[in-house]
């Protein structure tokens, strides 16, 4: 596939639709021209086009709120765009971690798709607390802190796990197991690595 391939708009633009390529989380709608998606794939760092300003727009440049490219995909018609990122940053210009943060739709948020839709929840909070740092969250902090002191805490949580399996108490383990598996969710969001890819990892072994 080239560039010369998508089908830009009478206006030479094409909607680009910004999701983070770890969380999954829609960010934000964009446009990009012939120019600025060249751009991108340039520097793999999103490029945009600003239609009011009616100019590039390299996101991050002036904020520091980066996106660098992963994956820029296309749909069958040609003429809209998916570019996965990791963002370095909020990206809404209000400072939220994304976009759509609203919903028209009221009790979204106690909606689940599935068993293990909380991963998917917390794969999206975890993603939001990296960006945006808020001042008074734990995993603000503990992002702020380290890759060390995160991995510190998943050796802390590991042995509470080892404990509360041979006192036998059920219990404790869950609890102790749900501590273990949000701080490994949390290295896996500060190192970078989707599940996705850790899922597909066991995927190929049971297969």
């Amino acid at each position: 596939m080239k560039i010369d391939e998508i089908k830009f708009d009478e206006q030479g633009l094409v909607p680009a639709i910004v999701q983070d390529a770890q969380s999954k989380a829609v960010l934000t709608l964009a446009y990009m021209n012939e120019e600025s998606l060249k751009k991108t794939l340039e520097l793999r760092e999103t490029v945009f086009y600003s239609r009011s300003r009616q100019e590039l727009w390299h996101k991050g440049a002036t904020s520091g709120n980066h996106q660098k490219v992963t994956d820029i995909r296309y749909d069958c018609d040609q003429d809209a765009l998916l570019v996965q990122v990791l963002p370095e940053g909020p990206a809404c210009h209000k400072g939220d971690y994304s976009c759509f943060s609203d919903s028209l739709v009221e009790g979204t948020s106690e909606v689940k798709d599935h068993r293990y839709a909380i991963l998917d929840q917390l794969q999206e909070v975890l993603a939001e607390r990296k960006a945006t740092q808020p001042e008074d969250s734990y995993t603000a902090q503990l992002f702020q802190e380290g890759v060390d002191r995160i991995a510190k805490k998943i050796g802390e949580e590991a042995g509470e796990v080892i404990i509360a399996a041979k006192n036998d108490d059920p219990e404790e383990m869950a609890l102790e197991s749900a501590d273990l598996l949000f701080h490994l969710l949390m290295l896996l969001t500060d190192r970078q690595v989707p599940l996705d890819d850790v899922l597909s990892v066991l995927e190929k072994r049971h297969s």
